[in-house]
């Protein structure tokens, strides 16, 4: 991955690159925000601390986000509450307070890319699987001629089953994606909507459980 870190402070900079680095990741590293809204677009993901002696982080965010939709994880010592919620409607697709715990931050680069990549990747409209038919677009599920009522809950999270019908999806990649963060999702309610989605859908085998990884829809 392509990570470009926008950092001040050069010894966290270092720290962080070189963690990044070994475990196989391309770093860039600038200090000013300036540089950040120059080289955005050669990046897979955008580390942003918020506090840059040049522009102020979330002004840098903003920027971006008039031209790019590139992965943004901010990551800063200003924890105040309002800062994380105007980063977050300037765009962040998240946000980390320092001190960072090298495991978390990984994880959280992870799920930023992956939810980016499903936002990007065009879904089928319609999927089948014998008398069951999925309508991705118009949110209606139709089993053996009949439509099923659905919770948003529930569409959602065989929404990104059937939007890869047939493959496998880990457990925390569901959360990712119906909930915002596997961090915030707690597992109880992912595994309560998956059995009232199979009860409701009435087709054994059609939601599979993959042993200690996820999911599969058919296949």
């Amino acid at each position: 991955m392509r990570v470009l870190l926008v950092e001040d402070d050069e010894g966290v900079a270092d720290a962080l690159a070189d963690s990044l680095q070994a475990r196989g990741h391309a770093v860039t590293s600038v200090r000013r925000g300036s540089d950040a809204l120059t080289r955005h677009r050669d990046a897979d993901l955008l580390l942003l601390d918020l506090t840059l002696p040049d522009i102020d982080g979330l002004e840098v965010l903003r920027k971006v986000r008039q031209v790019s939709a590139v992965p943004v994880l901010v990551l800063t010592a200003r924890d105040d509450e309002r800062d994380v919620v105007r980063g977050l409607r300037l765009g962040a697709d998240d946000y980390l307070a320092k001190p960072i715990r090298l495991a978390e931050l990984l994880a959280r680069m992870d799920a930023v890319v992956r939810r980016a990549g499903a936002k990007s990747a065009p879904a089928p409209e319609l999927v089948v699987f014998g008398d069951v038919e999925i309508d991705l677009g118009a949110r209606r599920v139709v089993v053996g001629g009949a439509e099923i009522g659905l919770t948003t809950k529930e569409f959602e999270v065989l929404a990104v089953l059937a939007a890869r019908p047939g493959t496998a999806v880990s457990r925390q990649q569901l959360m990712d994606e119906v909930w915002g963060d596997a961090y915030l999702a707690v597992s109880r309610s992912l595994d309560v909507h998956l059995t009232q989605l199979r009860a409701k859908l009435d087709r054994p085998g059609l939601l599979a459980t993959i042993r200690g990884f996820g999911y599969r829809l058919g296949g």
